[in-house]
């Protein structure tokens, strides 16, 4: 380590838990982000200020004027030019830290690229949307014994999981199944960037621990944290299920993309897409949607406009939506309205 670097980073260096060894181990690491989001680009933005060595950012989405409530590393002008996420980010962050080597990547993480956007990860950190590409992680993860960190905001709550196979319980351990029902999104139930910031700082902590070598600090717990209510919760992780089809029984069936992602062009600027293997209440989601754009709806489907999109959505969960033939963005969509 030279001395711009040890001038760079010696306030960190002098925190005893890690010292200048744990700051090379950090700058000899790689890091594989997904989702640059709320939490993603908050994540993006402390650990290359930390002085991680290399960041690949994987994200499908662009840049809207809404995003900017919370998502620190993007400017009014991309949203104005539309910017891919993963390019916006990468190019505030070279101007943040030079030092660090910052990988943008327009795509949906798939089991037909995961292997190819997760490889050489030493830490995978979750920024995603959805529990279909956590599950996703999860199986990479428990396969090639990589930790990650999962996190989820919305509204004034968040909640942090770290992973690490062979030491904890994984997700599917933990669940099983993804929660039932239509769930609350940025869209339908807004979000505090305070939210958000707590989150990506919690994830960014344990990240750092784990690339240190401190495995035996990592948190062993659930986090929760309401900065509206001011509660924070812990309670420790269930032990690792000796049935987990994933860390147990080794059947990963997400990465063989069994029953995970289904989605197909459907049509003319028409996308199907069918994420979800649990039922939608669909008067349910009408109330949710109602505030957002004109609903119509009975028991046999919803359809809410969006313009220049409209989606209509069928009970089993399966959707079409309209006016795209780009399906990272039709699994945007679905996952910003419908919950995923």
């Amino acid at each position: 380590m030279g001395p711009r670097e040890r001038e760079r980073y010696s306030r960190q260096i002098l925190f005893p838990g890690l010292g200048e060894i744990g700051q090379q181990k950090l700058a000899d690491s790689e890091i594989v982000l997904v989702g640059s989001g709320a939490l993603g680009s908050l994540q993006a933005d402390l650990l290359v200020r930390a002085g991680v060595g290399r960041l690949r950012i994987i994200d499908r989405d662009y840049v809207e004027l809404s995003n900017l409530q919370r998502q620190c590393l993007f400017t009014e002008a991309d949203a104005e030019q539309g910017l891919p996420k993963a390019v916006a980010a990468a190019r505030r962050l070279e101007q943040v830290n030079s030092l660090v080597e910052v990988i943008p990547v327009v795509a949906d993480l798939t089991p037909s690229n995961v292997n190819e956007l997760l490889a050489d990860a030493k830490l995978i950190l979750d920024g995603t949307d959805n529990f279909e590409t956590r599950y996703l992680i999860n199986d990479f993860s428990v396969l090639h014994k990589i930790p990650w960190v999962y996190g989820a905001a919305v509204g004034s709550y968040g909640v942090v999981m770290p992973f690490v196979p062979g030491m904890t319980a994984c997700l599917k351990c933990i669940y099983p199944e993804p929660p039932a029902g239509p769930q609350p999104t940025c869209e339908t139930a807004g979000i505090l960037s305070s939210a958000a910031a707590v989150i990506a700082a919690l994830q960014v902590s344990e990240a750092i621990k784990i690339l240190s070598g401190h495995l035996e600090l990592v948190t062993r717990k659930v986090t929760t944290v309401d900065v509206w209510t001011g509660i924070i919760r812990q309670v420790f992780c269930p032990e690792r299920d000796p049935n987990c089809p994933a860390c147990a029984l080794e059947q990963f069936f997400h990465l063989e993309g069994a029953g995970c992602i289904l989605v197909s062009l459907c049509g003319r600027n028409a996308v199907q897409i069918h994420e979800r293997r649990q039922p939608l209440d669909l008067a349910e989601l009408r109330s949710r949607l109602a505030p957002l754009g004109e609903v119509r709806a009975n028991e046999f489907a919803l359809r809410f406009s969006v313009p220049p999109y409209e989606m209509t959505v069928f009970p089993d969960g399966r959707a079409i939506i309209k006016g795209t033939t780009d399906i990272g963005l039709a699994r945007s969509l679905y996952a910003r309205y419908i919950g995923a």
